[in-house]
C-alpha cells in the first residue's frame, strides 16, 4: 500500500493522507463467523465493523472507509452478488478477501465477477481456517512501518484517545472458576496497530506519568461497568507505581472514583514488590486506608525479597503474586520449588492468597497445583484481551489445563 512518486515514499489514494491503521469490513449473516474475523484482524492491529446483510454494505463503504471487505461464498451467507454490485457500484477502490473453497464454482463465479469490475481481490482463504491464515491472507495490507523509535509520546496518547486496557483472567486453581481480571495497559497508534508498554511508558519522573496512572483508574472503572452488563461482576486489579501513591489527594480521588453499585467486589491495585520493600511504611499505611474504600493491595512480581515482607507489624496485603522466573520450570527445578513453597507458607499465615504468574504449560498448572498455589495466571488460560473480545470470552478448563487428579 506504499507507492513511490519523485523519490518520496507516500500512502496511495485509498489511504489518502492519513495515517490509520487499515480499515476492515466483514460482512457476514453469521455473528460468530463476523466475530472471529472482526477479532482477529483487530489483534493484527485493523480497525473493523461488521455487517449482516448486504444492504447495510452500502452505508459501511461510505461511514466506515474500508481498505478490505471479507465476505464468505457458503450458500446461506450475506448474498454474494449484491456485495459484489454494491462494490462496483461504490467505485471501491481497496481489497476484496473472500472466505470458502479456492476451487469451487461460486468462488471461480466471484472471482470472474470481481475482474470484470475492477475489484481486486487477496488470495482466497480457503476454509477452515485460522487466525494464521488469515494473517497470511492480509498481511501486504499492513503498515510495513517499523515500531516507534523514539517511544511514542504518551501526551499524545492520552490526547488522541489511543490508550485502552486489555483484560488477563485470573483463575481459581482447585475449582477452575474465573477469579478476576488484570488490566494492562496497550496503545492502538494509528500508524502501528496495537504498542507494548516499553514503548510508551514515561520514566516517573516525566509529568505525564500520573496521567497514564489516572487513565489506568478511570477507564478501569468503566471497563468494570461494561463488563457487569455484558459478562457479569468482575474482580478488576490494575498496576500502580508507588509514586503515585504518595499524594494523599490523589489516593482520595482514587477512593472516590470506585463504583458505587452493589455488584461491585472491590478493586485490587498492584505494587512491584522491589516498591513495595523500598517503601514498606508508605505502602502498609495507604493499605490500610484504603481498605475500607473497597481498595486492596497486591505486590507483584514476589521473587529473591519475599524475606524482607517477614517480620512486619502488619500485614495488610491481600495478594502475592510470585514472579514468573520461579514458576516457569519449577517442575524440575528443586531451588524454584523451594523458593515457591516459602512464599506460599509465609502468605497463607498471613491470610493473603498468593498466585502463580506465566503459567504457560499443563506441567507448570500441575507444580503451581501441587505446591499450593490459590489462583492462576498466564496464556495456559489466554492471552490478555481488549474488553470487548474479554467480555464475550468465556473460560474452558477442560480444553486447557485438563484434571489435576
Amino acid at each position: 500500500m506504499i507507492q513511490t512518486v519523485q523519490g518520496e515514499n507516500v500512502r496511495s489514494k485509498w489511504f489518502g493522507q492519513r495515517r490509520l491503521t487499515p480499515r476492515a469490513c466483514v460482512a457476514d449473516r453469521k455473528k460468530h463467523v463476523r466475530t472471529f474475523i472482526a477479532e482477529a484482524l483487530e489483534d493484527f492491529g485493523f480497525i473493523t465493523g461488521e455487517c449482516a446483510q448486504a444492504r447495510e454494505l452500502d452505508d459501511a463503504l461510505d461511514d466506515q472507509r474500508p481498505d478490505l471487505v471479507v465476505f464468505g461464498v457458503t450458500v446461506d451467507g450475506i448474498e454474494v452478488g449484491k456485495i459484489i454490485e454494491t462494490l462496483a457500484r461504490k467505485d471501491f477502490a481497496g481489497k476484496v478477501l473472500v472466505v470458502g473453497p479456492p476451487d469451487s464454482i461460486m468462488m471461480k463465479a466471484v472471482r470472474q465477477i470481481c475482474d470484470e469490475h475492477g475489484i481486486a481481490m487477496l488470495p482466497p482463504l480457503p476454509t477452515p481456517f485460522d487466525a494464521g491464515s488469515l494473517r497470511a491472507c492480509v498481511a501486504a495490507l499492513l503498515p510495513a512501518e517499523p515500531l516507534p523509535s523514539p517511544p511514542v509520546d504518551v501526551a499524545e496518547a492520552l490526547k488522541a484517545d489511543w490508550l485502552e486496557l486489555w483484560y488477563q483472567q485470573k483463575v481459581n486453581l482447585r475449582t477452575l472458576a474465573a477469579s478476576g481480571a488484570e488490566a494492562l495497559v496497550r496503545l492502538r497508534h494509528p500508524a502501528w496497530g496495537v504498542v507494548l508498554p516499553a514503548y510508551f511508558i514515561p520514566d516517573e519522573r516525566d509529568p505525564n506519568f500520573n496521567a497514564l496512572s489516572e487513565f489506568v483508574i478511570g477507564r478501569a472503572t468503566e471497563d468494570w461497568h461494561y463488563m457487569l452488563e455484558r459478562k457479569g461482576p468482575v474482580d478488576l486489579s490494575i498496576n500502580l507505581p508507588v509514586s503515585f501513591l504518595r499524594d494523599s489527594e490523589t489516593v482520595h480521588e482514587m477512593c472516590r472514583r470506585m463504583p458505587n453499585h452493589p455488584a461491585f467486589g472491590g478493586l485490587l491495585i498492584e505494587l512491584d514488590s522491589r516498591e513495595v520493600v523500598d517503601n514498606l511504611d508508605l505502602v502498609i499505611d495507604l493499605a490500610h486506608e484504603v481498605r475500607l474504600r473497597n481498595i486492596a493491595i497486591s505486590v507483584d512480581n514476589v521473587g529473591v525479597e519475599w524475606p524482607s515482607l517477614m517480620g512486619l507489624r502488619s500485614f495488610p496485603f491481600a495478594e502475592l503474586k510470585v514472579d514468573q522466573q520461579f514458576v516457569t520450570g519449577c517442575t524440575d527445578d528443586r531451588l524454584k520449588q523451594t523458593v515457591c513453597r516459602h512464599i506460599i507458607e509465609f502468605a497463607h499465615e498471613q491470610g493473603a492468597r498468593v498466585l502463580a504468574q506465566g503459567i504457560e504449560t499443563r506441567p507448570d498448572f500441575l507444580a503451581a497445583h501441587a505446591l499450593g498455589f490459590d489462583l492462576v495466571q498466564g496464556f495456559l488460560f489466554g492471552k490478555p484481551a481488549a474488553v470487548r473480545k474479554f467480555a464475550r470470552s468465556r473460560l474452558s478448563p477442560a480444553s486447557t489445563a485438563g484434571s489435576v487428579a
